[in-house]
């Protein structure tokens, strides 16, 4: 390796991410790559990687690409592969309107959990259809020092557990994965969120993110919690024919879920490209030792 590779940096309610444009797929990004970009401290910093790159240039989004030009080849910040990241998505769509391969109104996006439509408003916000939860019937009960409470089991294309608290301090500190049992409902690991009232659908969240830890934003964490608040509430649009939206505060900012009667679940929320340069070949060729 010895070319410079170009990157941008880029955030949704500042869940962040490091963009690598790759639309022929050529660049090669191991985990260890992947960890190392991401570092805050010895790389550019993210919660994770945007890898992007036409579907009919990857093996794993070339049925798509009739539906989607673009892949979103998702990395959590420890380089471990992810099927889909709600902020990601916003993110992933901006950059495509940043480097004039889109513009305003609606797109498709591939990602590992299908054909996500988006659109890029005027006023800047971006909104991703991010398809049906589903609801697994397994009981789960999350803990955190000593104390547990049951978990509702969501999945948005990625698993995750849905605990609600009195406080959000409740979480601790949330630099490892909080306890979820019985581990095997999640073979391959789960996103944890935390969960409190603020008003009439209104809640606030924080999360930790498999493979990132605690991160300032969870777009398909924000979603899986406004479907499991739906459900506590008794305002399921699948029972009541009629949508419910729930505004979800994030340590990083504010995101809008909408849950349709069909079940179509559609998340809205700003979405940020904050700089752009090159990762330094021989820097990156050292990183990975």
């Amino acid at each position: 390796m010895s070319t410079p590779i170009a990157f941008l940096k880029g955030h949704g309610t500042e869940n962040d991410f490091v963009i690598v444009p790759d639309p022929e797929n050529v660049v090669d990004l191991p985990p260890a790559a992947t960890a190392a970009l991401c570092d805050r401290r010895a790389g550019i910093g993210g919660d994770g990687l945007l890898h992007v790159v036409r579907s009919a240039a990857h093996p794993e989004a070339r049925a798509m690409a009739a539906e989607a030009e673009w892949f979103m080849d998702y990395r959590n910040g420890d380089g471990s592969i992810a099927e889909m990241c709600g902020n990601g998505v916003r993110v992933f769509a901006r950059y495509l309107q940043h480097a004039g391969h889109v513009h305003e109104g609606d797109i498709t996006v591939a990602t590992r959990a299908g054909v996500k439509t988006v659109h890029l408003a005027k006023n800047g916000d971006v909104t991703v259809g991010m398809g049906r939860a589903l609801l697994p019937e397994a009981q789960v009960t999350v803990s955190v020092g000593g104390r547990g409470w049951p978990a509702r089991n969501v999945n948005m294309g990625n698993p995750h557990a849905v605990a609600f608290v009195d406080d959000l301090a409740d979480a601790g500190d949330l630099y490892t994965p909080p306890p979820v049992t019985p581990a095997s409902v999640y073979p391959d690991g789960v996103n944890v969120e935390f969960v409190v009232d603020r008003g009439p659908r209104h809640v606030a969240l924080r999360v930790h993110e498999r493979g990132s830890g605690e991160t300032r934003s969870c777009g398909t964490g924000a979603c899986a919690v406004a479907v499991a608040a739906a459900r506590r509430d008794g305002t399921d649009p699948a029972v009541t024919g009629t949508p419910v939206t729930y505004t979800v505060d994030v340590p990083g900012g504010r995101l809008v879920i909408t849950e349709r009667a069909d079940g179509e679940i559609e998340m809205t929320g700003p979405a940020v490209i904050v700089a752009e340069g090159e990762i330094d070949a021989d820097w990156l060729a050292a990183a990975l030792g």
